[in-house]
């Protein structure tokens, strides 16, 4: 089945800073490449946007040998999706009533900048007040936390829904570099946080709202929101 003029809109991070380690973080490889390889298969259109524009930071730990996968070998051949990653738009230049849906690819910079974005916590509301699919993979549930229902409550308050868990920050070894643990702050939300073991695909939806756990559950989170346009 194609979804021909399907229009997806991904959106990334721009934060490049690990916290004060001296490090650099950005989008993981993974959870922007295997997401837009299915959104491509299946003939949707991709826009890709972020907070500052142009080409966003990749987390150099992404492009480790021990993180490749066919979809980030694919990705390093293809000059078509570097230079649309290259080239992404600013994300206050996006409007939601162009879209049947939005994908938050992870990484841990999004729990820097894609938290109190007031531009990407607008385009969150107004997909789901427009019956929009919203998802988002790992660190990118972030990104969730502060939108709110148009009654003014929390959108995930009650929602069943994952993202990086607290022992997987802790096996990556920045539970203490950080801004905050997301498990914790989805369930300060008053959201129904699940999770799976640690690096294990998983992916849950709650109506409009689609999240997955880690890298591994990028594709998982992407054929959920197909799924869910069809």
């Amino acid at each position: 089945m194609t979804h021909a003029n399907k229009h997806i809109l991904m959106v990334l991070t721009s934060h490049d800073e690990l916290g004060t380690t001296g490090k650099k973080t950005g989008v993981w490889v993974e959870e922007f490449a295997a997401p837009y390889y299915v959104f491509k298969t299946a003939g949707f259109d991709i826009t890709i946007a972020s907070p500052k524009g142009g080409q966003p930071p990749i987390d150099p730990s992404s492009e480790l040998p021990d993180f490749q996968t066919a979809d980030t070998q694919r990705f390093d051949k293809d000059e078509e999706a570097k230079v649309q990653l290259a080239n992404t738009v600013s994300l206050s230049s996006v409007n939601a009533d162009d879209f049947d849906a939005v994908f938050y690819p992870g990484g841990h910079g999004p729990l820097w900048d894609l938290v109190d974005n007031t531009d990407s916590i607008k385009l969150i509301e107004q997909c789901v007040s427009q019956q929009k699919p919203v998802a988002a993979v790992c660190h990118a549930s972030a990104a969730l936390l502060n939108a709110k229902t148009s009654l003014g409550q929390y959108l995930i308050a009650g929602k069943a829904v994952t993202g990086f868990s607290n022992s997987e920050e802790d096996a990556v070894q920045l539970s203490e570099i950080v801004p905050f643990l997301l498990e914790d702050e989805l369930i300060a939300r008053q959201a129904d946080y699940q999770k799976a073991a640690d690096w294990h695909p998983f992916t849950v939806q709650d109506g409009l709202v689609i999240t997955g756990q880690n890298p591994a559950s990028s594709a998982l989170t992407a054929e959920k929101l197909i799924a869910q346009l069809s």
